[in-house]
C-alpha cells in the first residue's frame, strides 16, 4: 500500500506543480473494424496498423516525458468471434516486439496489464506475463494495457476486495473511503489520467477508467484509430495545456 502512494508521489514530484504537464495520458482505440469495413481492408490489417501506431505512441510518450501511458486496448467480451483470434494474433505480435524493444529497455518501461487478461484462451496470456516479467524492475515510465478490461467490473472488484477485508476484521466498515476505494481497483498504483484521448465516431467515454477520470480533461475525435497520427496526438496534448491554462 505504502509503495503504491510512494510511486503516486514520486510521479507527482516530478513535474512539480506544472499543471499544463500531461503525467498521465489515457487513450482508446476504437474503429478498427469499422476502419476496414469502410477501406475494404482486411480486419488483420486494421490491427496490425493500430498495435504500429501504439509502438509510436510509446515513443511520443518518451519524447514528451509522459510518465504513465493508459491504453483502452481490448474491451471485455466486445470482439466477435471470428475477429477475436485475429486481433489476439496480432497483440501476441505486438507484446512480443515491445518487450524485446530497446525502446523498452533503455528507458526502462514497465508494462502492466489492467483487466481480466487471464481469462483470455489461448497463448496470448502467456505472451502478456512474458511482457510482465521481463519489464517488472523498471520505473522510469509505464505503458498499463486494458485488456479484457471493463471499467464498472474494475469497480465490482474493488468492492469485493474491500468487503473481503471487512468480513476478515481487517477492515472497518467505516474506514472505507474513496481512497480505500483507489487503493483496490486496478490503477491502484499509478496517478488518475490528465488527459484521454477518446477516439470513435460516438463521443462517449465508454466506462474507461470510471474511477479515475472524473477530474480528466477529455479530447475527442472522430478519427478512427488506425488513422492516427503524431498530429493527432500532438493536438491533443495542445488541447490538454490549454484547457488547464483557462482554469
Amino acid at each position: 500500500m505504502l509503495e503504491r502512494f510512494k510511486l503516486m508521489l514520486k510521479l507527482q514530484e516530478k513535474e512539480g506543480k506544472k499543471r499544463d504537464v500531461v503525467r498521465h495520458l489515457a487513450l482508446t482505440m476504437h474503429g478498427m473494424e469499422l476502419w476496414s469495413r469502410k477501406k475494404k481492408k482486411p480486419v488483420k490489417e486494421a490491427y496490425k496498423k493500430s498495435f504500429d501506431i501504439l509502438k509510436e505512441a510509446i515513443k511520443l510518450q518518451i519524447k514528451k516525458n509522459i510518465p504513465i501511458l493508459t491504453i483502452y486496448v481490448l474491451p471485455e467480451q466486445l470482439k466477435k468471434e471470428e475477429e477475436l483470434p485475429v486481433f489476439l494474433d496480432e497483440l501476441i505480435s505486438f507484446l512480443d516486439s515491445i518487450r524485446k524493444s530497446s525502446v523498452v529497455h533503455e528507458n526502462k518501461i514497465k508494462i502492466s496489464a489492467l483487466g481480466k487478461w487471464y481469462n483470455i484462451s489461448g497463448r496470448a496470456v502467456d505472451v502478456i506475463k512474458n511482457a510482465l516479467e521481463d519489464t517488472k524492475d523498471y520505473d522510469k515510465f509505464f505503458v498499463n494495457l486494458c485488456i479484457n478490461y471493463n471499467g464498472n467490473e474494475e469497480i465490482a472488484d474493488a468492492c469485493r476486495i474491500i468487503g473481503r477485508q471487512v468480513k476478515a476484521g481487517k477492515l472497518d466498515i467505516d474506514a472505507i473511503n474513496k481512497d480505500i476505494i483507489k487503493e483496490n481497483i486496478y490503477s491502484s498504483y499509478f496517478l488518475p489520467p490528465d488527459l484521454v484521448i477518446k477516439n470513435g465516431k460516438i463521443i462517449q467515454t465508454t466506462g474507461f477508467l470510471l474511477w479515475d477520470t472524473p477530474y480528466s480533461i477529455i479530447y475527442f475525435t472522430k478519427k478512427y484509430f488506425p488513422e492516427f497520427s503524431k498530429s493527432d496526438f500532438s493536438k491533443a496534448i495542445e488541447f490538454y495545456s490549454e484547457n488547464r491554462q483557462k482554469q
